[in-house]
């Protein structure tokens, strides 16, 4: 195997126990929902007030930037991003080195 299938190899090995976590994560929610629920109800557990919903809202949310981070963010910012951000940092270095060469070059013209 070479290097560049390798590399591939491993974004999809990353990519896949990514949305593993992530499938996990909404299972553990459901069931973290329920068991919240139950204990509110009718484990009387604070039962004047509904708390449960407040602590599903918080972690749904989590759940979302979750979502966000996985199916959205990883998925347009992987390694050919990541290379052509890194070329084009190259790219903007080598011209303000050469622009601070000729700069010094018309320094040393000048008397």
């Amino acid at each position: 195997m070479n290097s560049e299938q390798h590399e591939l190899y491993e974004y999809a090995r990353k990519r896949i126990k990514q949305k593993k976590l992530l499938y996990y994560h909404f299972v553990l929610l459901f069931l973290g929902s329920i068991l919240l629920f139950v204990s509110n109800r009718f484990l009387n557990i604070y039962p004047q007030t509904n708390w449960w919903i407040w602590a599903v809202t918080f972690w749904v949310f989590l759940f979302v930037l979750h979502f966000i981070k996985v199916f959205i963010t990883d998925s347009f910012m992987n390694k050919n991003w990541e290379r052509a951000q890194i070329d084009k940092l190259i790219i903007r270095q080598e011209k303000k080195i050469e622009q601070l060469k000729a700069d010094i070059e018309a320094e040393k013209i000048k008397p």
